[in-house]
């Protein structure tokens, strides 16, 4: 039986397991973890763009990145903060394609973003008088355009090729839509989806990989073999907020996608690696920067100073 892919059709998402007595506990943790992103990342974005020495090509890429958190979390949070109230959990089919555009939206985005970050990186450490040739304004507008390009393109065709099934299910075994969901709801062949669905993966984790991999083995060898003091020093102040952040979405996206491909997996187990790409780098990624990056440090501290201070 066919279903039409309107408005009106209704998807069942799986409904929260706690107790009732424990549901508005868990709706104002959620509602507080969500503003806490939003306010963790805004604050990021905002202390970026209005002081004028944090206007460097660092920075600008950086900013992006909060950016994209913001997108995830809000393709995450709001839907799953308002279905705590009622059961059973549902949503319409167009509704769901939108979060799942927005989901992938953010995952490819982060990708694509920390790798431009890698190569500025590169860039600073192995040829620093070469950076401002290199590093232009008009090249850095270059660079961000065709992140966000290249993201819109790769994800919008995704979601394209899963609207286009007819659908003879409605319900999804995952806490919230996606691609491979959308793609599950289909009783017609998929075989261009899952062919389109791993050349995206192949695409931005083997770009996002080799670009990582090949610049931080340059910064390595320029820091430990050519012994210099300045690059060491550079290194690990600019460096280390990034690689963490990377090694921590890396890690959470690649389990997840696994579990996802792996029928056998323990649904429970799919389902928390799924939520946990969308939880934890949006929310530890401020954080790390705020801490380990100097310089965002300081006007951070600045900021608060001026709020917090009678005069």
């Amino acid at each position: 039986m066919f279903l039409n892919s309107s408005s009106s059709t209704t998807i069942f998402l799986p409904s929260f397991t706690f107790p009732p007595s424990t549901r508005v506990p868990a709706l104002v943790f959620s509602t507080l973890t969500y503003l806490m992103i939003m306010c963790c990342n805004l604050m990021i974005v905002v202390t970026i763009a209005l002081n004028h020495n944090l206007h460097k090509p660092m920075y600008l890429l950086l900013l992006n990145l909060p950016v994209c958190d913001m997108i995830g979390a809000t393709a995450f949070f709001p839907q799953m903060i308002s279905s705590m109230l009622y059961q059973p959990r549902v949503i319409s089919y167009w509704a769901c394609v939108v979060q799942a555009l927005l989901t992938h939206t953010y995952g490819g985005g982060s990708l694509l973003i920390l790798t431009a970050m890698a190569f500025d990186r590169y860039i600073a450490i192995c040829s620093p008088l070469s950076y401002n040739t290199i590093m232009t304004n008009n090249n850095l507008i270059k660079i961000i355009s065709g992140i966000w390009l290249t993201d819109t393109i790769l994800i919008f065709t995704l979601i394209a090729l899963a609207i286009r099934l007819k659908i003879c299910q409605n319900t999804i075994s995952d806490m919230y839509c996606n691609n491979p969901s959308l793609t599950k709801l289909a009783c017609e062949g998929t075989h261009v989806n899952n062919f389109y669905g791993l050349f995206t993966i192949a695409f931005l984790q083997g770009i996002s990989l080799a670009v990582i991999l090949f610049t931080y083995l340059q910064i390595l060898f320029t820091c430990v073999f050519k012994k210099q003091a300045d690059a060491r020093s550079k290194a690990i102040q600019t460096c280390g907020a990034h690689l963490i952040v990377f090694l921590f979405l890396e890690f959470n996206a690649f389990i997840a996608l696994v579990a996802h491909r792996i029928e056998t997996a323990p649904l429970f187990l799919r389902r928390a690696l799924g939520v946990s790409v969308m939880i934890f780098p949006p929310l530890l990624n401020p954080l790390v920067y705020s801490f380990n990056t100097k310089e965002i440090r300081k006007h951070i501290l600045q900021f608060l100073k001026r709020k917090t201070s009678p005069f």
